[in-house]
């Protein structure tokens, strides 16, 4: 057990102040993700773009008293709290968790890599739970902060942990290796994943060994040639010495000898068979439902592991067998009677219910939030406690609706009917879920459906879930974040952030979006018309939304919705101005927009004494911003421009700024500024494009990750002979045999017409397919003559990580905001989080 007091020893910090000390079992990091206050340590962690201290006087307020921080604190403001005092907070927290690490003697998986990490943690977990009660790492939580928050889990009752641990950059495993301290290591493979923070691949081979340097055993594959040379000579280093057994090789290889010498690999449509020659002597067989190279790699190490703690051969097959896909992302879609779903329906834990609680609690669109739940299977605790657990989390995150499914969940259905205004209801089997499913219950909801493998939960889904075009636009959530965050870590301290989410989010979404912007701490929305604003209101959007394009004709929608219009002339101004008074209000928020050079909105220099003059003469309105718009911020060749206007805009936001009497916030930069131009940052900044994986600069854009992926399928093969026409107008004709894929998706759902007859291209089985013919309303060919593999129903990328939109807009001769922007409304948004 911890307290405040046992901790403080354990960190050597000070005790500035204790209260009292009550058990700590939960570490909290996150603000936005606080459940059990009163059980919870918040060590809030500084970066060169956040210090998280300013989040305590909040949590103290909902109920956190035990803080370890890294700087003085107004003890007077914590009066009922333990606060410990250290050098470096994130220090603190691998100090912790390796004391805490040290208090167990079970075996520890480690696993690192480029590729892998999480499958082979997941199919271990799959292959081992019969046989260990297991704790691994929730998803892919294997970052500096991630490990940490792993390794915490690590309780009595547990046999087995499977950890991971990534990095990128030099020195960071050192810290990991102490916190994992694995028993048994797995070297995955190494790619071209991060290479940007190492000098060659062997320095990220050398600092990922790291993890291993106390270990007992590492498995690897010898195939990868570097990497076999860095653990032989990482081995000479740390092996076997002084007749004391030290670290010890387990090798793999498809092409040389090895201690899992692999034989033969034969594929089927569905499955891979696998021979191998085992320690010289044994003749061993594994069959996988997979054919792809990755799942062959994976499991083959899995295997290794399996052989290492002696399991019998034919347990071993019968368990890979059964091998399961792994989700590696939670799925927002659109479902039945206006609700939204988010599909978790294939692993159940009370690590990754946590984190997709935590997705739930993010999504406001709804009223209602639902959870669908089955039972949690090898948990280690008595169900009692467990379900206990489970009540008090689903109470935290606002949950008001429970469905669960499962003999024990069901046993202890007191623990859930006692939470006030949480419905609920209990079935024992999925099957008799499903035969009393009423589509008419579920209006307006955010439903979770998170359940263990075994209930089959991806049926439930199927009836929730809103019947989709088989063309569809892929939103990575994660990569959104991941994208602010490059820019926000650019930005000056104090500098805030707009984010742009007008046009549907350049034709990634609304609310989907917007949630993900207010939960990570955007500072303002912007959106180009009204409605959109109204939109994002009623989808519980609360931060401030200024709308770029006000029209007098929604006035009233402005006022009533607390949005806040940019002004740009006069007579917007006082049509306003008008508006404001006869509603009532007084000091309403508004924008000025400046031209200095866009010559598109805005006021000129020559109108600045008269506007200040209306503006310092009225108590209706405030002013919020005063902005405007750089021409050219993405070319080197105008920079002399860019600067032209910033200067100009500088000076005319200072002259108006010191009529108002008042501070404003200043912005000018947008995306490609951002990077290229920081003395334009000011008090604020635009991000539009950027956020979705778009600059301009290739700094930025190695730094950025894919957001938007646009996929389709093949819906007929045709078989031409020489002479043959393709499509309207039979512009394309076969010059010998030909193998045609007719898709779905043509104009209507915005793919460009211009692209016809080879000037675009799409994506199957990673070769590229020239479109044929002219582009149709709702579909289009491509020619696969050289893709033989290309069947029905395959999948065919539109733009993605491997078919850039940049390079589909260069074909196109536009640019990626048109792209993007110009995706119907019927193509369907499927939204995800890694």
């Amino acid at each position: 057990m911890y307290n405040a007091e046992s901790i403080n020893k354990i960190l050597k910090g000070e005790l500035l102040q204790q209260t009292g000390f009550p058990e700590i079992e939960h570490l909290l990091l996150d603000s936005r993700k606080m459940s059990f206050p009163e059980t919870s340590l918040f060590i809030p962690l500084v970066s060169a773009r956040r210090n998280a201290h300013q989040y305590m006087e909040e949590l103290y307020r909902k109920g956190v008293s035990n803080f370890v921080v890294s700087e003085q604190i107004a003890l007077e403001n914590f009066p009922k709290a333990n606060i410990i005092l250290v050098k470096d907070t994130l220090q603190a927290l691998h100090a912790l968790v390796a004391y805490h690490r040290q208090q167990f003697h079970i075996p520890v998986i480690g696993i690192t890599g480029s590729n892998g990490k999480t499958i082979i943690k997941e199919w271990l977990y799959q292959l081992l739970e019969k046989d260990y009660n297991i704790v691994r790492s929730p998803k892919s939580y294997n970052s500096q902060i991630g490990v940490p928050l792993s390794v915490w889990q690590m309780k009595p009752e547990h046999q087995l942990a499977i950890f991971e641990a990534g990095i990128s950059q030099p020195g960071e495993m050192v810290n990991l290796e102490k916190i994992i301290r694995p028993n048994i290591g797995i070297f995955t493979n190494i790619g071209e994943a991060h290479n940007e923070g190492f000098l060659n691949i062997r320095q990220k081979i050398n600092e990922k060994l790291v993890l291993f340097a106390k270990s007992e055993l590492l498995i690897y594959c010898k195939d990868y040639l570097v990497l076999n040379e860095c653990v032989l000579t990482f081995h000479a280093q740390f092996g076997k010495k002084d007749n004391q057994e030290g670290h010890q090789l387990l090798s793999w290889s498809r092409k040389t000898d090895a201690d899992l010498r692999i034989t033969t690999v034969e594929k089927g449509d569905t499955h891979t068979s696998i021979e191998a020659l085992y320690k010289q002597a044994h003749t061993l067989s594994i069959r996988i439902p997979f054919v792809d190279e990755g799942s062959i790699e994976n499991a083959i190490h899995c295997w290794a592991i399996m052989l290492h703690l002696g399991m019998e051969a034919t347990v071993i097959q019968q368990r890979m067998e059964l091998l399961s896909n792994i989700a590696m992302r939670l799925e927002l879609k659109q479902g039945i009677n206006n609700c939204s779903v988010i599909n978790d329906s294939y692993s159940l834990d009370l690590g990754s219910l946590t984190i997709a609680l935590d997705f739930l609690q993010q999504q406001q669109q709804h009223p209602t939030r639902t959870v669908i739940l089955s039972d949690i299977l090898q948990s280690g605790k008595g169900e009692a406690s467990l379900y206990e657990e489970v009540a008090s989390l689903l109470q935290k995150k606002g949950v008001q609706k429970l469905i669960a499914i499962g003999k024990n969940i069901s046993r202890e259905k007191k623990c859930f009917q006692q939470i006030p205004d949480l419905k609920t209801q209990f079935f024992n089997t999925t099957d008799e879920f499903i035969q009393q499913f009423n589509s008419a219950e579920f209006q307006h909801e955010t439903i979770l459906v998170k359940g263990a493998r075994v209930f089959e939960f991806e049926r439930i889904g199927k009836l929730l879930e809103q019947k989709a075009h088989q063309t569809i636009l892929e939103i990575n959530l994660s990569a959104i974040a991941h994208n602010v965050q490059q820019y926000q870590a650019l930005l000056k301290p104090g500098t805030r952030l707009m984010a742009m989410v007008k046009a549907f989010s350049y034709g990634s979404g609304s609310f989907e979006i917007a949630n993900l912007l207010q939960f990570h701490g955007v500072d303002y929305l912007a959106v180009a018309y009204a409605d959109e604003g109204v939109e994002l209101r009623r989808a519980g959007i609360t931060m401030p939304i200024m709308v770029m394009n006000p029209e007098p004709s929604t006035f009233d929608a402005i006022l009533h919705w607390n949005l806040e219009p940019e002004i740009y002339s006069m007579q917007i101004l006082l049509q306003f101005e008008e508006e404001v008074s006869a509603a009532g209000k007084t000091q309403f928020p508004i924008h000025i927009k400046l031209d200095t050079g866009m010559h598109r909105l805005g006021f000129e220099k020559k109108h600045i004494p008269e506007l200040a003059k209306i503006l310092t003469e009225n108590t209706l309105l405030k002013v919020q911003s005063i902005f405007s718009h750089l021409a050219a911020s993405e070319d080197p060749a105008k920079d002399s421009l860019t600067q032209q206007q910033g200067r100009l805009f500088f000076d005319m936001s200072h002259e108006l700024q010191k009529a108002l009497g008042y501070a404003v916030i200043r912005h000018i930069s947008n995306s490609a500024a951002i990077a290229r131009h920081p003395d334009l940052q000011l008090d604020m900044v635009r991000l539009g494009i950027g956020m979705y994986g778009i600059d301009s600069s290739k700094e930025m854009k190695d730094k950025l990750r894919n957001v938007s992926t646009l996929k389709t399928t093949i819906a007929q093969l045709k078989h031409l002979e020489a002479g043959d026409t393709v499509g309207y107008g039979a512009t394309w004709e076969a010059k010998g045999p030909a193998t045609i894929a007719t898709v779905r998706i043509g104009y209507a759902d915005g793919y460009p017409r211009r692209l016809a007859n080879g000037k675009g291209k799409m994506l199957i089985h990673g070769k590229l397919a020239p479109v044929v013919g002219v582009v149709a309303m709702d579909m289009l060919m491509l020619d696969v003559t050289h893709i033989p593999e290309a069947m029905e129903g395959d999948e065919v990328i539109v733009f993605g990580q491997d078919l850039s939109v940049h390079l589909l807009s260069t074909w196109a001769d536009t640019i990626p905001y048109e792209i993007l922007t110009g995706i119907s409304q019927r193509v369907k948004r499927v939204y995800f989080q890694e």
